[in-house]
């Protein structure tokens, strides 16, 4: 493996961050803090409970994981559609460095990135609510494989589009609303039975579901559920980026 090519990718990106920390990390912790007032005094003072969990507490995993979901796609979407909008992608498919290399350095940085936003926010969250994660470990590796799943699902939109409006069609249109109605702010067990099969159908319900439980020991799926949907994604995902490389589907046109 060329170290040096996935280390150069990896701290470019990661050093795209520092240039523009008011909208990589500041807006998107500024955004989650005003969802906790609102739910949480809005709501909270109506549903004070959910599961034994007080409302404000209970809604913490959702908003970490809409952050990192949104945050995950953008990054590395963005990190190499600029390639391609300037012509330096025709630079690094010509250099000595192996598809997975450039998804490496592409795709760690972008996950870094997230992770990093979500403990951020966590941290955050505790200033509003107290926190009692009853399952450390698997918190952190659910926020580790969600942030890499769509962070190569954003790398494979990234590849996709085609200019930068299109690069917010799918965390617009299909990400964001799948987030809000996934379990983000409310139980799927409060819903009637005919909508709770419904949203069964929503991928997103089980990585917040899953991400849930790492907290509480609730959830609305069972946990190997979760988890195997997940990485049922992220295989989908790494067979995609596969074939884009093969293909060259595209990046060289």
């Amino acid at each position: 493996m060329n170290h040096r090519a996935v280390r150069a990718i990896y701290l470019f990106e990661m050093a795209r961050t520092m240039r523009t920390l008011l909208q990589s990390v500041v807006s998107p912790v500024l955004s989650t803090s005003l969802y906790f007032v609102v739910f949480g005094a809005a709501i909270g003072s109506r549903i004070t409970q959910i599961e034994g969990v007080s409302y404000g507490t209970f809604i913490v995993p959702g908003l970490v994981m809409l952050s990192i979901l949104t945050q995950s796609i953008s990054n590395a979407s963005f990190g190499i559609y600029f390639p391609k909008f300037t012509g330096t992608i025709y630079e690094l498919l010509s250099a000595p460095v192996s598809f997975f290399e450039v998804v490496l350095g592409y795709v760690g940085a972008a996950a870094t990135k997230s992770i990093i936003l979500g403990l951020i926010i966590l941290a955050t969250a505790g200033l509003f609510v107290p926190l009692h994660i009853l399952h450390p470990v698997w918190m952190l590796s659910f926020l580790v494989l969600t942030s890499v799943t769509f962070s190569l699902f954003g790398f494979i939109i990234g590849i996709w589009a085609d200019g930068f409006e299109k690069l917010q069609v799918i965390p617009l249109l299909v990400v964001t609303p799948l987030t809000f109605l996934g379990g983000s702010f409310y139980s799927i067990s409060m819903l009637p039975p005919g909508w709770q099969t419904v949203a069964l159908f929503n991928p997103v319900v089980y990585l917040i579901s899953g991400f849930r439980w790492s907290f509480y020991e609730i959830s609305d799926v069972g946990i190997g559920t979760s988890i195997g949907v997940t990485l049922g994604f992220l295989v989908a995902c790494m067979a995609m980026v596969w074939w884009i490389f093969r293909t060259g589907y595209r990046l060289k046109s």
